[in-house]
């Protein structure tokens, strides 16, 4: 049922073959692509990175009837409308299982989001921002590709000036420590009582 609600979703959002949702900052688009034309179904792609699953677009696909979809009611104030209809969303795939995401990839998600996944090994997201089933289904879907999107990123690699500033700003505190070490031994010393 939940598969079936994010297959209509996504076919009555694209209203084409693509449609474009930016993401924030530097992070790469994130394409809704309509796959019902050649018989399969709908995906999600992210990224810039090259795959296995695409090394020609270096897009990874999210296949929605991977993703398993639950509504729920919302917390917070609303009146009735809260009371009544189930707009909370939430959005879960098991990590290791899921061979659209490479394992390096996967590993990443894994350690980064510790707080998020299961005992069963889902990683669970949810969203209630809006009143609207399909808006809160779009954002659990951006930021599963956000959380994707940042495990994909390659760590910062320092330069020489980094390495170089880090290593003086370490000598400077060790001097620092030393310092202040032999001061509060002076002050030990001071109170020392001899009593020969």
């Amino acid at each position: 049922m939940a598969t079936s609600v994010a297959k209509y979703f996504l076919l009555s959002r694209c209203s084409g073959i693509i449609r474009s949702v930016t993401l924030q900052g530097k992070l790469p688009p994130v394409c809704i692509r309509n796959r019902n034309l050649l018989g399969q179904c709908p995906s999600f792609s992210y990224g810039n990175r090259a795959s296995d699953n695409n090394p020609q677009d270096g897009h990874v696909n999210i296949p929605v009837d991977r993703l398993t979809v639950s509504y729920s009611r919302s917390s917070g104030p609303g009146g009735q409308h809260v009371n009544k209809v189930s707009t909370k969303a939430e959005v879960r795939f098991h990590v290791c299982t899921a061979d659209w995401i490479p394992e390096d990839v996967r590993q990443k998600i894994i350690l980064n989001n510790k707080n998020r996944i299961n005992k069963a090994g889902e990683l669970l997201v949810t969203s209630e921002q809006s009143r609207s089933q399909q808006r809160n289904m779009g954002d659990c879907i951006q930021k599963i590709s956000d959380i994707i999107a940042k495990a994909t990123e390659k760590p910062h690699e320092p330069s020489a000036e980094d390495i170089a500033l880090k290593a003086s700003r370490l000598e400077k505190r060790n001097k620092e420590r030393l310092k202040q070490k032999k001061l509060h031994s002076a002050v030990k010393q001071t109170r020392r009582v001899n009593f020969d």
